[in-house]
């Protein structure tokens, strides 16, 4: 089992390149929400050649929609969507500065690709450990789109999220791995 990589936000090329895939991950710092209609309208604005309403540079983005908070906690839980409905947008989002994302599932062959081009990482967070994953989340606020209500872009303070290095920046997935690995040849 490999050592814990600690990954303070926003990222450098030096945290993304020391990232391989199968490793395990602890998050702090800033990271920012954002699913498929958010994805869409940042897209959008960067074809147009428009500003963003965030900065990505360096910052991760977090494939959720939580669910509201109850009292006295910073968010509802927040587990991880499926990641290749962002596919069609990723490459553009870490062309603008983002080091990567935070999911679940594979993603496609565009994103590897541009994962070793802008130096970006594929984080992957447990499915079905939302409530568990919401502990790591100190606070939370709308920045970008509260129309999209559940997909409204946040800000998230978290410390010490847990994640796995799904696709690094090397060119290696874990995802084509493990089917290689385990893989039956007649």
């Amino acid at each position: 089992m490999s050592e814990i990589i600690k990954l303070t936000t926003p990222l450098d090329d030096a945290q993304v390149e020391k990232c391989h895939a199968g490793d395990n991950v602890l998050i702090t710092g800033p990271i920012y929400t954002a699913r498929d209609a958010a994805h869409k309208k940042l897209v959008d604005l960067l074809s147009a050649n428009k500003e963003l309403p965030i900065d990505l540079k360096g910052h991760l983005v977090y494939y959720v929609g939580p669910s509201p908070a109850r009292p006295g906690q910073a968010i509802g839980s927040a587990g991880p969507t499926t990641s290749y409905r962002m596919d069609p947008y990723a490459p553009e989002i870490l062309k603008a500065g983002s080091k990567g994302m935070i999911g679940k599932g594979e993603m496609g062959a565009s994103v590897t690709e541009a994962l070793m081009k802008y130096k970006g990482v594929y984080l992957a967070a447990v499915g079905g450990a939302a409530a568990l994953i919401a502990k790591s989340i100190k606070n939370s606020k709308v920045v970008a789109y509260e129309e999209l209500g559940a997909e409204a872009i946040r800000i998230l303070e978290v410390e010490n999220f847990p994640a796995i290095v799904a696709q690094d920046c090397h060119g290696n997935n874990i995802f084509k791995e493990g089917r290689e690995k385990y893989e039956i040849t007649a």
